[in-house]
């Protein structure tokens, strides 16, 4: 449980780098996109080749779509809702001044695919398994991104830097405990693991279409195409030499 925890906490812990640098260096906006760009191909990457796949070849092609649907739906519900509220907000701001949402509602949407790559992590260790280099390298590398774009914008809406760190370590914490309770809870043998494994990539997937892709276009321009090659391939090679 304790090895759990921390791969997850490592892990997660990017999320809480990604900000510190968030607040403390002037980075273009154009870098941030590009930067999204490069842990978005790496997490297609670990959806297409670590999580679907092992899925499928642990519980077949009906867990398989029961996950991968659950995951999405449970991302689009999630944030549709942020949506919504962050836009309700946003009318409510120009009367009464108030904070914005965008880069809360970026924690948010990182904690909706954080905790699920948490569980993924922990349940990799049961039955004296390990945890996939390839598969913790995109989570890495698509979390410090996450994390500098949310906290620049939460930082530029007025939050305070304490505020902020302490709202990405309730993150990081939660999803270290999340790992935690999935080598607690889950058994080796039994189609739980699978099944989060699904569920991981659908919410992954639906989240690099609606969330990190259209972030990194609009802010890296035409060069985040290609950056995006870049981390998938960097991803897939990890994966193929481990």
């Amino acid at each position: 449980m304790i090895e759990a925890f921390a791969w997850a906490f490592l892990a997660a812990s990017a999320l809480l780098l990604g900000a510190i640098a968030g607040l403390a260096l002037k980075v273009s906006r154009t870098l941030v996109g590009l930067a999204l760009a490069f842990g978005a191909g790496a997490l297609f990457s670990a959806v297409a080749f670590e999580l679907t796949v092992e899925a499928f070849e642990a519980g077949g092609g009906t867990l398989l779509a029961a996950g991968l649907a659950a995951g999405g739906l449970t991302y689009f519900a999630g944030n549709r809702l942020l949506t919504t509220r962050g836009r309700s907000r946003a009318k409510a701001t120009v009367k009464q001044d108030s904070q914005g949402q965008g880069g809360l509602s970026i924690v948010l949407g990182a904690m909706l695919d954080g905790i699920p790559e948490s569980i993924v992590l922990g349940a990799s260790l049961l039955g004296g398994g390990a945890v996939s280099p390839a598969f913790l390298a995109a989570v890495l590398l698509s979390n410090v991104p996450e994390g500098f774009s949310a906290s620049a914008d939460l930082k530029q809406e007025g939050r305070k830097p304490g505020w902020i760190l302490g709202l990405w370590f309730a993150v990081v914490l939660v999803s270290a405990a999340s790992a935690a309770l999935a080598f607690l809870l889950f058994d080796a043998a039994g189609p739980a693991i699978p099944f989060v494994q699904a569920f991981a990539a659908g919410g992954l997937l639906t989240m690099l279409v609606d969330t990190m892709i259209p972030e990194a276009f609009d802010d890296g321009g035409d060069l985040a195409g290609l950056v995006t090659v870049l981390g998938f391939a960097l991803a897939f090679l990890l994966s193929a030499v481990t």
